[in-house]
């Protein structure tokens, strides 16, 4: 169970190292290339205000052992901005005490007070773990996802 020395919040500058560590992470997880110049230029895109990604991190003693990034998203059918959850991430030693959750609950307290009425992400299918959340978090949708590499 997650003491009173657990919390949610942005992060911010001095999370650098730890966010370094688990971002690589969540790259290995899905299988992906993770480069200092990634990592330089997200993290740049977080500690900038006038970009639209941001962070959250879950703090247990000190020690940050999950993030999430997010941002807004327009929705041309809804003529208003949505949230868009990016990437979350919680070191596997500390999976199952509910941080993902957390994570999620604060993400929908930002998305009330930004207003914008849903948030939306995508996984991975075979994800089992997250989505496991997801599926009692939220609602899937029948949406596909499609890209289109050039």
């Amino acid at each position: 169970m997650l003491d009173k020395k657990t919390f949610i919040r942005s992060i911010i500058l001095t999370d650098k190292k730890d966010w370094q560590k688990l971002y690589h992470g969540y790259a290995e997880f899905y299988k992906v290339e993770m480069t200092q110049t990634i990592l330089n230029t997200v993290w740049s895109w977080l500690m900038d205000e006038q970009h639209v990604l941001n962070g959250l991190v879950c703090e247990i003693e000190e020690k940050i052992v999950a993030f999430a990034h997010y941002r807004s998203m327009p929705s041309p059918l809804r003529g208003k901005d949505i949230g868009f959850l990016d990437d979350l991430f919680v070191t596997p030693e500390f999976r199952g005490l509910k941080i993902g959750n957390k994570i999620i609950l604060k993400l929908n307290e930002i998305s009330k007070n930004k207003k914008w009425g849903l948030i939306r992400w995508i996984t991975r299918s075979d994800n089992l773990r997250a989505k496991s959340l997801y599926d009692r978090v939220s609602n899937k949708t029948n949406w596909a996802v499609y890209e289109l590499k050039n």
